[in-house]
């Protein structure tokens, strides 16, 4: 009878697979103090955290810092070596080209969902020192160069021709606010991750009280789970 047990692997496919390997560990390289594969997988968290929220969140500054710098070191790494005719060389920077636009596209679309609160919520933003403290130095900048040129655009179109107390963007008066700010009464879907201490989720104007159980997945309102979520012990989904 012919022997049907599967073939063993060779010598050859088993240094492959190694070098494979080192290959795309590329991209870890000059960052010792750090799990790069850890880092990619905290702003993918981060970056659907930051889209399902109503409020931006803190800026995950050093998370940022460290995959940037890493993208810059890799960039780098690509245009030393581009124009190498080595197959295995050239083999190596496609890989290593594949990974860092999948980094690239992380970051950008982390802080484009960020750019898109401070757009929507600008005045909200800027005028609440608790929420302006989440953004990042840059974001900030932006921010107050962003309502500078929205509040001149619109006295140039339409603004000057209203009386002087009209003109405001962010006037209260008459127990109306033309301030947009996020829904924190919306619902989000959410994961408890580290069971909390007093666990104990109360649905404000409700009766409803329920307790938080690690692994559990839940849909509720995002105010009555914001204090686990900064925290960490919850991450929204």
């Amino acid at each position: 009878m012919a022997d049907a047990s599967p073939p063993h692997p060779t010598l050859e496919t088993e240094m492959a697979a190694m070098e494979l390997d080192d290959i795309l560990g590329e991209f870890d390289a000059g960052a010792p103090a750090s799990n790069p594969g850890k880092d990619i997988s905290d702003l993918t968290t981060a970056w659907i955290a930051e889209r399902t929220a109503p409020e931006i969140l803190p800026f995950q500054t050093q998370l940022v810092e460290r995959l940037t710098d890493r993208i810059r070191q890799q960039i780098e790494l690509v245009e030393t070596e581009t124009g190498n005719m080595d197959p295995a060389a050239n083999f190596r920077l496609i890989l290593i080209q594949t990974e860092l636009e999948r980094v690239k596209y992380l970051v950008r679309a982390y802080l484009r969902c960020r750019m898109h609160k401070i757009d929507k919520y600008g005045l909200h933003v800027l005028s609440n020192n608790a929420v302006r403290a989440n953004l990042a130095s840059s974001e900030l900048a932006y921010l107050k160069s962003h309502l500078a040129l929205l509040n001149n655009h619109y006295l140039a179109s339409f603004l000057r021709n209203f009386p002087e107390p009209l003109r405001r963007l962010d006037d209260t008066a008459g127990g109306l606010t033309m301030i947009e700010e996020p829904d924190m009464e919306s619902a989000v879907f959410c994961r408890v991750v580290k069971e909390p201490i007093d666990g104990t989720v109360r649905i404000p104007g409700t009766d409803t009280e329920f307790e938080l159980r690690k692994d559990d997945v839940y849909v509720v309102r995002y105010s009555a789970i914001r204090q686990w979520v900064m925290t960490g012990e919850v991450e929204l989904i």
